[in-house]
């Protein structure tokens, strides 16, 4: 099966699927305050763009761009287990950063948890770096903070 990546609702069923298995995972390793995921009203807002990773037609890997002010942020990227290791969060963060790039946004930000060692090797891997907080993030034991100029 091809893998495609294009524009998606989080309401969809199988995407709403997706994020509710990422956030129970983010609900396992981190304490509530800890947590930074967004809410599906808030994936399905003016200010996000949401994409979805398919085999056929199964959304496998979920990955968001908000748009913030003066950067975007990657959020939401969740990819299922029966797609891990088929490049569906590379294709993921590809449309994201192509997305950025389009609406001429100068860099992309994100945090991540401290115990999600793949995203970290996903981002560095695409030229995210460490960072320090921001936006209203504050620092705390378990993010970390990555970003990546786009120009």
């Amino acid at each position: 099966m091809t893998l495609t990546v294009g524009p998606g609702d989080p309401r969809d069923p199988q995407a709403t699927a997706l994020l509710r298995d990422s956030h129970a995972l983010m609900q396992r390793l981190f304490a509530p305050e800890e947590n930074h995921f967004l809410s599906l009203d808030a994936l399905a807002g003016p200010d996000i763009r949401f994409f979805t990773a398919r085999l056929g037609d199964t959304i496998v890997g979920t990955g968001a761009l908000a748009l913030r002010d003066g950067y975007g942020e990657v959020k939401s990227m969740f990819v299922a287990d029966v797609a891990r290791g088929k490049g569906a969060a590379a294709a993921l963060l590809g449309a994201i950063e192509a997305e950025a790039r389009a609406l001429g946004l100068p860099l992309l930000r994100l945090e991540t948890g401290d115990k999600l060692d793949s995203a970290h090797r996903l981002y560095a891997r695409h030229g995210f770096a460490p960072r320090g907080p921001f936006g209203d993030y504050t620092a705390n034991a378990t993010s970390l903070f990555m970003e990546k100029p786009l120009t």
